[in-house]
């Protein structure tokens, strides 16, 4: 949409997310990125760190049972989204203001650790009727370029 400001922000989780389910049975999950910026001090010829941004992050539906079921404290990832504020009153009464990340997208990174990507059983044709989705793989004989769910070995990578 117009107007959102999205962002991009690597950092580590602070802790499992945590899955909650709304009333309506709407899973959740909820977490924190810690974000901590180094720069090279050329005289000290050291690295350093700088002022840590913790970061609240949510991700909703089957996206947040995903989420929870991958991630744990200390992971590495990658994130994309949206910035919310929302004003909230505390217990003392006070109006406090918090922003968070609305994730869109989020992943490991690969630049100290490696992955390997299982493809979720979608419910996309159970929440749009009429619609079905299926996903082809080299073992079914589909073609795996033009299809997603596209399943390589190692030795089978095509680049």
């Amino acid at each position: 949409m117009a107007g959102e400001t999205v962002i991009t922000v690597v950092g580590n989780l602070t802790a499992d997310p945590e899955l909650r389910y709304t009333q309506n049975g709407l899973p959740v999950a909820n977490f924190t990125i810690a974000s901590t910026p180094r720069t090279f001090d050329r005289q000290a010829n050291e690295w350093k760190d700088g002022e840590a941004l913790f970061l609240r992050a949510s991700v909703w539906r089957e996206f947040a049972e995903h989420v929870a079921g991958s991630l744990t404290k200390g992971s590495r990832v990658i994130a994309t989204g949206r910035l919310r504020q929302r004003s909230y009153q505390d217990r003392d009464g006070q109006t406090r203001t918090a922003i968070e990340l609305e994730v869109d997208e989020i992943g490991p990174s690969l630049r100290y650790a490696v992955a390997t990507v299982t493809r979720a059983v979608s419910n996309a044709s159970a929440a749009r009727p009429g619609v079905s989705e299926q996903w082809a793989t080299p073992e079914s004989g589909g073609d795996e370029w033009s299809t997603p769910g596209s399943a390589y070995g190692d030795s089978e990578t095509p680049f």
